[in-house]
């Protein structure tokens, strides 16, 4: 079967085929039920994990936590937030790297998918999972574990959650690219995705990081969606700034991601190496 090139589909993602993915990956995982629960019992263990770490060091400081209340309510925002980046920077090439080892990437790419529908359809579950999941955890936090928000703007937590998701795709769509030429590029994914955290203000203020490093603390995006959820949760305010950053990211990178994605695409069916791994 001959295999359309990339450059000669439509570029306007069609939404019938982006979801008709999506319904396909939510099928498959929800066929493993131990694993679809796991990955939420998982999640809230990690929640308990931080909670009684909090608890060991009650009373101390606060003022650097971003307008957390407490260090569990600090570190809570770092796992939500977590969950989206490694959705949204790695989930792309981890269905990849699976359609390769089930041999259907081929019959997939034969199809008249073009580059930007056939990544948004691969990352898309992926990617809507894991904002229910962040959501999810927000809400245990606070109806089991005491997270006050009472304060929260549920618009701006929704609004950054999508901002954040929307702006670290394009990361998700390069490192999918690696994945098609490198071939065990997901391994350069799960560095991409710990590194972007550790800088960023995931568990810990970016403040106690070492000064050489703090610079790029302040300009990766995942700083923006850290910040900008911390404000909409304990503050109820200050989070547009961010909100708005991460879609000035978004527009910057998912054109550059799509090309990308595009090149490595067709470099990988002239190499006949799109089925390799």
């Amino acid at each position: 079967m001959a295999v359309a090139s990339t450059s000669e589909l439509p570029r306007r993602p069609r939404a019938h085929v982006v979801l008709a993915l999506v319904r396909r990956d939510y099928l498959v995982a929800r066929s493993y039920r131990i694993a679809f629960v796991l990955d939420l019992v998982l999640g809230i263990i990690n929640l308990l994990i931080f909670f009684f770490i909090s608890r060991t060091f009650r009373g101390g400081s606060v003022h650097e936590l971003q307008g957390a209340p407490s260090y569990f309510a600090f570190a809570a925002v770092g796992i939500a937030v977590t969950v989206v980046i490694e959705a949204a920077s790695t989930g792309l090439s981890r269905r990849i790297r699976d359609e390769q080892l089930t041999g259907t990437l081929e019959v997939l790419v034969a199809q008249p998918l073009s580059a930007l529908e056939l990544s948004l359809g691969l990352a898309g579950y992926p990617f809507l999972f894991a904002m229910g999941r962040a959501a999810f955890y927000i809400l245990v936090a606070a109806a089991l574990l005491g997270l006050d928000l009472h304060d929260a703007d549920w618009l701006g937590f929704a609004l950054v959650l999508l901002a954040s998701g929307v702006a670290l795709s394009s990361i998700g769509v390069l490192l999918g690219a690696a994945v098609l030429v490198v071939k065990r590029g997901q391994m350069i994914a799960g560095l991409v995705t710990f590194g972007m955290g550790l800088v960023s203000g995931a568990f810990f203020p970016v403040s106690v990081l070492p000064a050489w490093i703090r610079p790029l603390g302040t300009v990766v995006p995942t700083r923006f969606a850290f910040d900008g959820l911390r404000s909409a949760l304990y503050r109820g305010t200050g989070w547009a700034d961010d909100v708005f950053w991460l879609f000035v990211f978004a527009a910057i990178g998912i054109p550059v991601a799509i090309k990308g994605f595009t090149s490595a695409l067709d470099y990988s069916k002239r190499a006949g190496t799109l089925s390799q791994y």
